[in-house]
């Protein structure tokens, strides 16, 4: 009798995995169909890996620039950086009679032990003003 059982039991086994396996095969295309979508995904997650990396690059050099002023101080007289520029500007603008449009560049020299301040403007037009 136990044979008979077993055959018994055999046979609706064999009708489950019958049926099992179109359901395996639906799955199967469904994920042949969403195999290419996973691509394109890889490629949308590199551009934004790019555009991120390219931010990170931008980042670090904003958090490089250091705020720096500087005092000069001689005969009980103080003057900054500022200070020095604008009065150049003012020599660029009043002394030479040019647009201040057209002062980009200044390089100053202080000689404080003769109250001088030399200047080069634009890296062309130099002389010097008293402080």
């Amino acid at each position: 009798m136990a044979d008979v059982k077993v055959a018994a039991t055999a046979k609706p086994v064999a009708k489950a995995v019958a049926a099992a396996k179109p359901v395996e095969a639906a799955p199967a295309k469904a994920e042949a169909k969403a195999a290419p979508a996973k691509k394109a995904a890889p490629a949308k997650k590199a551009a934004s890996a790019k555009k991120e990396a390219a931010e990170k690059k931008a980042a670090p050099e904003k958090k490089a620039e250091v705020k720096a002023v500087v005092n000069l101080q001689f005969s009980g007289r103080s003057y900054t950086t500022e200070d020095l520029v604008k009065i150049a500007k003012d020599v660029w603008k009043y002394d030479l009679k040019k647009k201040v449009s057209d002062f980009k560049t200044v390089e100053l020299y202080v000689k404080p032990e003769e109250s001088q301040v030399y200047y080069v403007i634009n890296e062309e037009v130099t002389g010097s003003f008293g402080i």
